[in-house]
C-alpha cells in the first residue's frame, strides 16, 4: 500500500464501521490523517474504532445522518476533539432491498433517498461553513454506477445514486473559487454487508455487467477516496471517476 500524504489532515467518514468506510478510514490513517467515524450502528462503530486505533487517532460519533440535528451535534463534536475539518467522505448507504418500481412501498423509496441523498445533503450543509472558513477542504462522495445506467429492481437506489452525482456537480460549481473540492466515485458492487439486503439474481445481474468479471474490492475504493482527499487532486471538482471494471461507458 502506498503512503499518500494526508499528514495532518482530519476526516470524516460516514458509514465508517464496515465495508468501503472502514477501508476508507484505515487507508486514511494510514496516510497520517486523523479519522472521526459516523455510523448508525453503534456497536458496529465501537469495534471499528477499536480496532482502527492500530493505524491512528480515531473517534467514533453515533449519528443518523438523515436528521439534522444528529449531524451538528456530530460535526460539533468533531470540531471539539480535533479543532478542524478537512475532509469529509459520504460513503453511508443503504439498497433498500430489490423490487420493481411499482411494488416499491412508498416509505422504502423515502428511506433510501433520505439516507443515500439527504444524508450527504445534510453533512454537507454541516461541514462546508466551517471548510470554507478555513479555505480548504475535500468532500468526496460515493455514488454508484447505478447512478449512471439505472439498475433495473433498484429504480431507488438507482435515483438516490445519480441525485447525489448531481449534488456533487452543483456543490463543486458553488465552491470552485473557495479551495473546496468536491468530487464522487461511481463504483461497480463491492461484495460488502450490503448484499444482504439484495436478492440474488440482482447481484448476479451486477456481476454480469462488468467485464473483468468481479467485484471491485474495497481497498481498491479507498485508494480512490483517500486520492481525492489529497492536496494533489488540485484543479478537479464536480468530477465522477469510474471505478467500474470496465462497466462504465460514459
Amino acid at each position: 500500500m502506498n503512503r499518500l500524504d494526508l499528514d495532518g489532515r482530519v476526516a470524516i467518514v460516514t458509514g465508517g464501521a464496515r465495508g468501503i468506510g472502514y477501508a476508507a478510514a484505515e487507508r486514511m490513517l494510514r496516510s497520517g490523517a486523523a479519522v472521526s467515524l459516523w455510523d448508525v450502528d453503534a456497536a458496529a462503530l465501537e469495534d471499528a474504532a477499536r480496532r482502527l486505533a492500530a493505524f491512528g487517532n480515531v473517534a467514533a460519533a453515533a449519528v443518523e445522518l438523515t436528521d439534522a440535528d444528529s449531524v451538528a451535534a456530530a460535526t460539533a463534536a468533531t470540531l471539539e476533539r480535533f479543532g478542524r475539518i478537512d475532509i469529509l467522505v459520504n460513503n453511508a448507504g443503504i439498497t433498500g432491498g430489490n423490487a420493481p418500481t411499482w411494488e416499491l412501498s412508498p416509505d422504502v423509496w423515502r428511506r433510501v433517498l433520505d439516507v443515500n441523498l439527504v444524508g450527504p445533503f445534510l453533512t454537507c450543509r454541516a461541514v462546508v461553513p466551517h471548510m470554507i472558513g478555513r479555505g480548504y477542504g475535500r468532500i468526496v462522495n460515493v455514488a454508484s454506477i447505478a447512478g449512471k445506467e439505472g439498475n433495473p429492481t433498484a429504480s431507488h437506489y438507482s435515483a438516490s445514486k445519480a441525485g447525489l452525482i448531481a449534488l456533487t456537480k452543483s456543490l463543486g460549481k458553488e465552491l470552485a473559487t473557495r479551495g473546496v473540492l468536491v468530487n464522487c466515485l461511481t463504483p461497480a458492487a463491492a461484495k460488502t454487508d450490503i448484499f444482504a439486503q439484495m436478492k440474488q439474481e440482482h447481484i448476479d445481474y451486477m456481476l454480469s455487467k462488468i467485464p473483468m468479471n468481479r467485484f471491485v474490492e474495497v481497498g481498491e475504493v479507498a485508494a480512490m477516496i483517500a486520492w481525492l482527499a489529497t492536496e494533489d487532486c488540485s484543479f478537479t471538482t464536480g468530477g465522477v471517476f469510474d471505478i467500474s471494471g470496465g462497466r462504465a461507458v460514459y
